[in-house]
């Protein structure tokens, strides 16, 4: 493989590819509005989502997962499809499950691995098990059949190995063993659903209670020629704390990462790096490092391993990713490529439609003589691919534009890239592109095209303002179809979460859907925003909610001093640190009509004690609540609830373990209740934090429903009896 051809690239190359397939991605906006019709809730349904895309060693067609909604809306059926990277064919499936995910080539591409799910309905099918397809044709077939499923399988550089990852221990074999001989009445009798706690970390939003029983560890399985010369897979590793990082040496070895420690949340972050024999034996330690390793890729040569990841000194509030270099030989100190480079590498933009489920990440990419890594990188709300040299840290952009790029691979022999990117008005699709030469894109997928070119979607207008304090914020507008600025417009003002996240260029489906209603949709990025730099991010450091409700104020200004909204009619929403901004807003101001709060936080200290992420150290608290109760009172929605005339929706998931209901929606509605302030509650069972991004599909429209029925009513006088109270 040669890629020798990305190392002479120059930024106006650069740029030219990058606007090339800007102009390709916003190609919906030129097509005649006329015959198009304004977008629905439910348009959701229809949505197709492209995830973890994976090019065949030859370079000749890519494998990726389609994600698309259940027949029954209660879920996503995810499916391996592959396409040419000639773009001479349509897309077409390989596999015909319903819960297909991860596909791997093996390194002659003659195989492909992947992980499949239970084929009946599931929120999120559980113990996935690794099945091989054979690219020469026949059907695929199971590979593991393991109690506790497996993950992130991983081909060994000969194609005769599969590492993955399993929480399977030796009793859940033994167990499985009974009950298929049909063994004692003990080994068919239900495992206990009672849970002992020890650790302060117990549950996770995404996984439920966390088994402490069940650590993931590395197995191995020597890969089978056909479906009837399938061998057992066995455990590589052992004991009693997590492994993963999965990264080959070479056929004969392979690299993990973990943290031996009991309870390490008393101690900052950090990663600690093993190799271990394929034959077995005890897994021999290379270093420790004192950061949180992310996506780690070996170099062609086998001397340098990059990856991902925050420093920990001195503790902030935000840590910006960087991306790293680590020599083998000398692996005490790795270097920092980008500590000179003030944007995040390896991060992106935020919005509402990245695949749900399957969604893939790519780690940095080596060029095959080693002397570059390409990585994404979020500036100013975009998300673009640079190429950056491994001696100096040089930067040079290899896309640029208004678009969020995903997932990317390089195309083996061509120097080609395979990109997956959005905008805001196009789901992500992928794309060839070829930065030597920044010509035009090549589309391979057109997922959305018969649903969108149906539709009439608009491009956001980006705005820049300047805050209270001198201090330079962007923000976006999305105004609906056929907007006229003679007009007056009611104006809803949506805060992103985190806080430590962006708005950007990216699809973004309440936006389009509230603005197809009629509304003005202000979404800025106030100043703790990623993709402006570490200090604009860690500014808000012991002082959030505080200046960024300033942002925010400022925005509505902004957008009020242009003359077409409609000042009696101003919204407020947000989910997450959104819902707790939105809970302060409405403490601080009565210039709002109306709000909803989702997935918010009323008060900082009952967080603290019941969320499911720790802060043990001072990042966002300079101390816990009990030692500092009046910071935390102060920094509290629940503080100024006397001050509150806003009606008020609480938006809230049962099932939410990141913003707990009790420490925040509950709160605020039981409060106004007292208070006879408007206020209604709508709870969605079974769901977790992420209801507005990978809920149930139902309730994901449902949600949409709630929020602009609430601003209906209280905007526009809309009739809503489900929303009111007879006294």
């Amino acid at each position: 493989m040669d890629f020798s051809v990305l190392a002479g690239i120059v930024p106006t190359a650069a740029r030219a590819a990058g606007l090339a397939l800007l102009g390709l991605l916003g190609s919906y906006a030129n097509t005649a509005l006329a015959q198009r019709r304004l977008i629905s809730d439910r348009d959701l349904y229809d949505f197709v989502w492209v995830g973890d895309p994976q090019v065949a060693p030859d370079g000749a067609r890519v494998a990726f997962v389609r994600v698309t909604v259940s027949e029954n809306r209660e879920g996503y059926d995810t499916t391996i499809w592959a396409v040419s990277t000639s773009g001479a064919d349509a897309p077409h499936p390989l596999t015909a499950g319903r819960h297909d995910s991860a596909p791997r080539w093996s390194p002659d591409g003659k195989y492909l691995a992947f992980l499949r799910g239970a084929e009946h309905e599931a929120l999120k099918p559980p113990s996935p098990q690794l099945w091989l397809l054979p690219m020469s044709g026949g059907d695929a077939f199971p590979v593991t059949d393991l109690p506790k499923g497996v993950g992130d399988p991983v081909w060994s550089p000969d194609g005769k190995l599969i590492a993955f990852t399993s929480a399977t221990n030796a009793e859940d074999l033994a167990k499985q063993q009974k009950q298929r001989s049909g063994g004692s009445e003990a080994a068919k009798e239900p495992e206990s659903d009672v849970h002992v706690i020890t650790h302060a970390y117990y549950r996770s939003n995404d996984e439920g209670y966390l088994d402490p029983k069940h650590p993931e560890h590395i197995w191995l399985l020597d890969v089978p020629l056909g479906a009837d010369a399938r061998r057992p897979p066995r455990s590589l590793t052992s004991g009693r704390f997590d492994e993963g990082n999965i990264v080959w040496a070479d056929a004969a070895r392979l690299y993990f990462t973990t943290t031996r420690l009991d309870e390490p949340y008393y101690e900052l972050p950090r990663s600690e790096l093993y190799s271990v024999a394929v034959s077995g034996g005890e897994p021999k330690r290379i270093t420790r490092i004192d950061m949180e390793v992310h996506v780690p890729a070996l170099s062609p040569d086998g001397r340098r391993l990059a990856f991902i990841a925050e420093r920990e000194q001195p503790i902030r509030s935000y840590s910006q990713p960087h991306l790293w270099v680590l020599d083998l030989a000398a692996p005490q100190s790795p270097r920092d490529l980008t500590q000179k480079f003030d944007w995040d590498v390896g991060d992106g933009v935020f919005g509402d439609n990245a695949p749900p489920r399957a969604a893939g990440q790519s780690p940095p990419v080596w060029t095959a003589d080693g002397s570059a890594l390409i990585e994404i990188y979020s500036k100013q709300g975009q998300t673009n691919l640079a190429r950056f040299d491994v001696a100096s840290g040089a930067e040079s952009d290899l896309t640029s534009g208004n678009q969020s790029i995903s997932n990317w691979h390089l195309v083996s022999g061509s120097g080609k890239l395979l990109v997956s990117a959005s905008t805001p008005t196009r789901i992500g699709d992928l794309f060839l592109l070829d930065p030597a030469t920044g010509g035009s894109p090549l589309q391979l997928t057109h997922s959305n095209d018969a649903l969108f070119g149906k539709l009439e979607l608009t491009e956001p207008e980006e705005l820049w303002y300047t805050s209270f304090d001198g201090r330079r914020i962007q923000a976006w507008l999305q105004k609906p179809p056929n907007f006229d600025p003679r007009r007056k417009y009611p104006l809803i003002l949506d805060i992103h979460g985190g806080p430590h996240t962006a708005y950007g260029y990216v699809f973004d489906h309440e936006f389009q859907w509230l603005a197809a209603k009629g509304y003005l949709v202000l979404y800025p990025n106030p100043r703790g925003s990623t993709s402006y730099g570490e200090a604009f991010g860690n500014i808000i450091q012991y002082h959030y909610p505080g200046d960024d409700y300033r942002d925010l104020m400022a925005a509505v200004d902004t957008v009020v001093g242009r003359g077409y909204v409609d000042t009696n009619k101003l919204g407020v929403t947000g989910g997450s640190g959104g819902g707790l901004l939105t809970n302060w807003v409405v403490g601080h101001t009565r210039r709002f009509t109306a709000a909803v709060a989702q997935r918010d936080i009323a008060d900082w200290a009952a967080w603290w004690y019941s969320a499911d992420i720790l802060f043990f150290f001072p990042n966002w608290f300079r101390a816990p609540p009990f030692e500092d109760p009046d910071d935390y009172r102060r920094r509290s929605p629940i503080t100024y609830i006397k001050n509150v005339t806003t009606p008020l929706m609480l938006v809230l998931g049962d099932a939410d373990t990141r913003t707990p209901p009790g420490a925040g929606g509950e709160q605020m509605f039981r409060a106004l209740k007292y208070r006879h302030v408007p206020t209604v509650m709508v709870r969605f069972p079974n769901e977790t934090h992420e209801l507005s991004r990978s809920g149930q599909p139902r309730h994901r429209v449902e949600r949409l429903d709630h929020i602009a029925g609430w601003f209906d009513h209280w905007l526009l006088g809309v009739p809503k009896p489900e929303y009111e109270v007879t006294q």
